[in-house]
């Protein structure tokens, strides 16, 4: 397999975890839940589990890359639960929205991190 997979699945991750984010702005700032966005959410989640397998499978063919790129991915997944947590429980859609933007942005910037390093080490 080709880390081009790697690179590709990843830039489509932090497209969709930035897409996330911005729309847990707007339903913060609206105040109303806009219907794509779970879809959106889990879809980017799926994208980063993914991500995690074929990065897996490139270690084990033998390819290396930096710790800290792994350190940021893994530890990505972090404030992805907080967001499908414990924004998920809350009954208010802003206290709802503003977790999951904390933990978006927070996502997004591991995400970014990771790719960010991934890149440079290609």
């Amino acid at each position: 397999m080709s880390s081009t997979v790697h690179m590709i699945v990843g830039s489509l991750t932090l497209v969709l975890f930035v897409i996330s984010a911005i729309l847990y702005a707007v339903e913060w700032f609206r105040g109303q839940v806009i219907p794509q966005h779970r879809l959106i959410a889990f879809s980017a989640a799926t994208l980063l589990l993914l991500q995690y397998a074929l990065g897996f499978m490139l270690l084990g063919a033998g390819n290396s890359v930096k710790w800290t790129h792994v350190v940021f991915a893994l530890v990505a997944i972090v404030p992805i639960g907080m967001e499908h947590g414990m924004a998920a429980k809350e009954p208010g859609i802003r206290k709802r929205a503003l977790i999951g933007l904390i933990a978006s942005v927070l996502t997004v910037a591991l995400v970014f991190a990771a790719y960010w390093i991934g890149e440079k080490n290609s």
